[in-house]
Order: structure tokens, then C-alpha cells, then sequence
């Protein structure tokens, strides 16, 4: 009887180990990079767009688009803890440049989001995973269709 028991008290707590135990998906190299290289692009713009504001105050488009981009930022950290991956810290902060007027902030703008857009298709090639594939389309589809056409019409004024 104590060694049924016994048994019986292995076997529950086996699988008790074995249920409360979650699986963390794999990735490629390929996605592990592209993720990597998301996030500090994504970095690297909210870094960009903060600066902007701390030189010239809350001017639209970047009041709107940093908020954006901090989305962005956190859908990707999303994915990173997904996928058990240590987040990377934003270093970019004292690592961007300052402009002299917000035109030419518009403009670099412009130039941030297309680099942006095409690195999400570049990236996408490589791509299988259906959850990083979904994130990375939604992100390079705001960048395309909303930042972008902010800063065109920012940079034309």
C-alpha cells in the first residue's frame, strides 16, 4: 500500500512539473536577428522623435508618432518575452541627432520611415513564424501608411 501511494505521489507530481512546465517556441537565426534588428530600429526612432520634442516642445507630427512608436516598441518586447529573449535596453538616447529646425526633422522623417518600411520587407523574407510575420506586417503598415505621409506633408511645409 505505501509503495502504490508512494507511486501514485510521483506520478501526480511528475505531472504536475510536467504541466506547469511551458514550452518556450523556437526561432530561427534568421527571426532571432530580424527581432533584434526591429526592436533598435524601433529604438532608435522613438530615441529620434524624443529629441525632436525636447528641442522644439510638443509639435505634431511627432507628439503623435512617438506614441506610435512606443506602441511599436512594445509589441515587439511582446514577442521578445514570447520567445524567453532578454530585452534589449534603449541606448539610443544620447546617441541621436540634433536638428536645427523641424522641417529638416521632417525630413529625416521621411527618410527613418521608408529605411523602416523596407527593412520589415526585407526582414519578412526570412520570416515564418505567423505571430512575429503578424507584428512585423502591422508595424511596417503604420509606418507606410501613417508616419510616413505625417512627415511628406511636415517636410513640405
Amino acid at each position: 500500500m505505501k509503495k502504490s501511494r508512494y507511486v501514485l505521489v510521483l506520478c501526480f507530481l511528475f505531472a504536475l512539473v510536467a504541466c506547469s512546465t511551458t514550452s518556450v517556441p523556437s526561432l530561427t537565426d534568421s527571426e532571432f536577428q530580424a527581432l533584434k534588428l526591429t526592436l533598435e530600429d524601433e529604438y532608435k526612432a522613438e530615441a529620434t522623435y524624443q529629441k525632436v520634442l525636447d528641442t522644439f516642445g510638443n509639435v505634431r507630427p511627432f507628439s503623435n508618432i512617438i506614441r506610435a512608436e512606443q506602441t511599436h516598441s512594445e509589441a515587439l518586447i511582446v514577442l521578445f518575452e514570447q520567445f524567453g529573449i532578454e530585452v534589449p535596453v534603449n541606448e539610443w538616447y544620447e546617441n541621436v541627432p540634433a536638428f536645427l529646425s523641424i522641417q529638416g526633422a521632417c525630413q529625416e522623417g521621411v527618410q527613418a520611415e521608408i529605411a523602416n518600411v523596407a527593412l520589415y520587407d526585407r526582414l519578412l523574407v526570412d520570416v515564418q513564424n505567423d505571430d512575429i510575420r503578424a507584428v512585423f506586417e502591422r508595424l511596417r503598415d503604420a509606418s507606410k501608411n501613417n508616419h510616413l505621409p505625417a512627415f511628406e506633408r511636415c517636410a513640405r511645409q
